[in-house]
């Protein structure tokens, strides 16, 4: 046991005053891994969309003000103002969570063209303009981490998800590329392949789903915070975390 609290405390002391970046933290998954962050005394800076959720969130965890941003990752300039904002404020970040995505699962006669192109915008242009936008600063430090979660649909295809997995496989080719650029630094790229998570992201999705049988958000967030802490020496390319008995859906 004193191991065990020992190790557990020298792990939380690693991410004090940490810059963390969480993009949708209004999501399930993100909220939660913005309070395991916050309690690990991260200096934290919250995006998403929901104004009022965005606040209420702030407030519990006592993130000032000034370090919030209602923000649509697939608006570039709205992009670009919150990394300036960031950057004055504090300079680079050292870990840039993205945690954002739109699923529409439908199969393909049903499935529009505006709907396949606000997917691929949600979660793979917004996912561009975010790493273009703080890359930069990484770069002149020589480090940092970025976590992007593309899911397990991202790896591994199902039947309906044509639009949802051309965006993850978009995004986690986009990213090897990324890292191939960054060999000369101490920037880390993470992805994160998440089975079914019961997270709101299910509720505007027309399919049967068995919620109780999924990855509860609080270990999904367990997950990032984990990874948030990887060692000086090495990096963690990827992580798979799946439901246990392999019925998410």
């Amino acid at each position: 046991m004193l191991l065990m609290f020992i190790m557990k405390t020298h792990t939380m002391e690693r991410l004090n005053h940490k810059k963390i970046l969480i993009v949708g933290a209004t999501g399930g998954i993100g909220s939660q891994a913005a309070k395991l962050l916050a309690a690990s005394g991260a200096e934290l800076f919250l995006s998403g969309r929901k104004a009022d959720q965005l606040s209420e969130l702030a407030e519990s965890l006592q993130v000032p003000e000034n370090r919030l941003f209602i923000t649509d990752i697939t608006n570039e300039q709205a992009v670009n103002s919150m990394a300036e904002k960031i950057s004055l404020h504090s300079g680079a970040l050292d870990i840039l969570i993205n945690a954002t995505g739109l699923g529409i699962i439908k199969p393909i006669e049903q499935l529009s063209l505006q709907e396949f192109t606000l997917t691929l915008n949600a979660n793979l242009v917004g996912s561009f303009l975010l790493v273009k936008a703080f890359l930069p600063a990484m770069k002149e430090a020589k480090k940092g981490l970025i976590i992007n979660i593309p899911g397990v649909l991202g790896k591994v295809p199902m039947s309906g998800a044509a639009a949802y997995s051309a965006s993850k496989y978009g995004l986690v080719g986009m990213m090897q590329s990324i890292r191939e650029e960054l060999k000369r630094t101490e920037i880390r790229i993470t992805n994160l392949f998440l089975g079914g998570v019961d997270s709101p992201f299910w509720d505007t999705i027309d399919l049967r789903v068995q919620k109780d049988k999924m990855i509860r958000s609080e270990e999904a967030a367990r997950a990032i915070w984990f990874l948030c802490q990887q060692p000086a020496s090495g990096v963690v390319s990827e992580m798979v975390l799946q439901p246990f008995n392999h019925q998410a859906i």
